[in-house]
């Protein structure tokens, strides 16, 4: 079968430094050398801001609603276990594979006590010391796939032979920058709240009718980093014989107004109501092409994987 096809790659530059800098080791060594403030950082990547607080919301309703069936959950490329705990059915045993010992390390019970039951693994994700199809839910998140780069095809690979047969595979990508509602972003933030009181489907196609902006990038990735095409990963489980379930763009309306998202956590209904318009217009493959990041989730079809 056909290789996944990559949005853009950059081929590191064999030069030692980049305007008079290092240049940046690569993306496997950094994880390997990770210590204790990269960890922590990577945790905190998903709280204390409204802004994190919908990227991490829209994530957890996400694995609640996309696991397969078995008591077992794996999570490759796991980092410090921040969306662990919730991989899986109620009850599951979940593992966390990573390079980095210190991001193991991190992996801790916390108010969540399905945390308590995750066994911890130091093993390279594209080469998982696990018996095939040995897994109902098989989770690559945090852009693993992206940071993976040239080895990208055997992660994948990897990732498909551990889901059992009717389990679940789940993925994350970053094809590009991110897009914003040009309707909501003109409206004044004092005017979002009472707007997003109003049904989901009253809204809509007021944001539909101006479109969406394209941010520029906002953090610049390493020369090894993948930016993978949704619509080719799509085609490739779909070739292999793979059900398809979900493929939903993170917050394309209101994703990186920090602003905005403020104003609307300080309303309970106004806040569910834009984590349900976020979802709908998420499921749009127009919003999928240049999001800043793209959710997947696809069922096993059969214990042989077509590789």
């Amino acid at each position: 079968m056909g290789r996944l096809v990559p949005r853009t790659f950059a081929t590191p530059s064999p030069s030692s430094t980049v305007s008079g800098r290092e240049s940046p080791k690569p993306a496997r060594e950094r994880f390997l050398i990770a210590d204790r403030y990269r960890v922590e950082r990577e945790w905190k990547r998903y709280e204390g801001t409204p802004q994190r607080e919908l990227f991490l919301a829209l994530r957890l309703r996400f694995l609640a609603r996309n696991f397969g069936p078995g008591p077992w959950a794996l999570d490759l490329g796991s980092g410090p276990g921040r969306f662990t705990g919730a991989l899986g059915p109620p009850g599951a045993r979940r593992v966390a594979l990573d390079l980095s010992a210190e991001m193991l390390r991190f992996v801790h019970p916390g108010p969540d006590s399905a945390l308590r039951l995750v066994e911890r693994v130091r093993a390279d994700a594209a080469s998982p010391p696990f018996r095939s199809h040995a897994f109902g839910t098989v989770a690559v998140l945090g852009n693993t796939l992206g940071f993976a780069a040239a080895s990208s095809d055997r992660l994948l690979n990897a990732a498909e032979r551990m889901v059992a047969p009717s389990g679940m595979l789940l993925l994350e990508v970053a094809p590009g920058p991110g897009e914003r509602s040009r309707y909501l972003k003109r409206l004044p933030e004092s005017a979002l709240p009472r707007l997003l009181r109003s049904p989901v489907r009253a809204v809509i196609p007021r944001i539909a009718r101006e479109g969406f902006a394209r941010e520029l990038a906002r953090r610049k990735h390493p020369g090894d980093f993948l930016r993978v095409d949704p619509a080719a990963l799509v085609d490739r489980f779909q070739r292999r014989g793979w059900l398809v379930r979900e493929v939903m763009a993170v917050a394309p309306s209101l994703g990186p107004d920090g602003a905005r998202i403020a104003a609307v956590r300080a309303d309970s209904k106004g806040w569910a109501h834009l984590l349900e318009l976020e979802e709908e217009l998420g499921r749009d493959p127009a919003r999928l092409t240049h999001a800043a990041a793209v959710l997947f989730a696809a069922v096993s079809s059969s214990a042989e994987s077509k590789l």
